[in-house]
């Protein structure tokens, strides 16, 4: 249960940080109108499920072939969390909106599915997050347990992907005035993400 709570609390708060898809999306929908930036974000959405079952596969296989190099993965995506964590500290315009050309919805759509497909953070998200939540005493295979978190993770981020194209100019006003109030949001999600690294890379130990 406590695993699960983790796992829970994280999706959240990678989810409510202003992060490149959440811009992307409210940029394409002052762009083209909103019914872009829905396509896009549903184009984000059917990008991520490539890297979810890529994730899935791969990971599960290690698990079976080498376990302790299953637990060396863990371990680095540990590391990577706190990382991830720490460079939220750091003083920095995360919120700056994108320049795009204004393009038809099924544009959007398929530019945004090839964005998503080819971004290589996103394959490093998921392979370093996924595994951290892993039960490997758990009656459901490893395989089905990190494509039911994947499709999880997905979901939640497009939901926000969602709410922003639909107050996509407020969104992008609030962001850009309120400095002070990004800062503070940062500061609090790199800190949920760097007590949780450490959690994961020890509470096993």
């Amino acid at each position: 249960m406590e695993l699960y709570l983790a796992f829970a609390i994280t999706t959240a708060t990678f989810a409510l940080i202003p992060g490149p898809a959440m811009l992307y999306a409210a940029a394409r929908t002052l762009a083209g109108g909103r019914r872009a930036g829905l396509m896009a974000s549903l184009g984000l959405h059917l990008g991520g499920y490539v890297h979810v079952i890529a994730a899935a596969a791969g990971l599960a296989l290690l698990f079976h072939a080498v376990p302790p190099l299953f637990t060396a993965m863990k371990l680095a995506g540990s590391a990577y969390l706190v990382w991830l964590g720490l460079s939220l500290f750091r003083d920095r315009n995360t919120t700056r909106r994108p320049e795009l050309a204004p393009l038809s919805a099924e544009r959007a759509f398929a530019q945004s599915i090839v964005v998503e497909v080819l971004n290589p953070k996103t394959a490093i998200f998921f392979l370093a997050f996924l595994p951290q939540f892993v039960d490997a005493t758990a009656s459901l295979p490893v395989w089905a347990q990190l494509l039911l978190l994947g499709t999880t993770v997905n979901l939640t981020f497009s939901a926000v992907d969602i709410v922003c194209v639909f107050f996509a100019s407020a969104v992008m006003s609030k962001l850009q005035r309120s400095r002070t109030s990004q800062r503070i949001m940062q500061r609090i999600g790199g800190s949920i993400l760097v007590a949780l690294g450490a959690r994961l890379a020890f509470g096993d130990r």
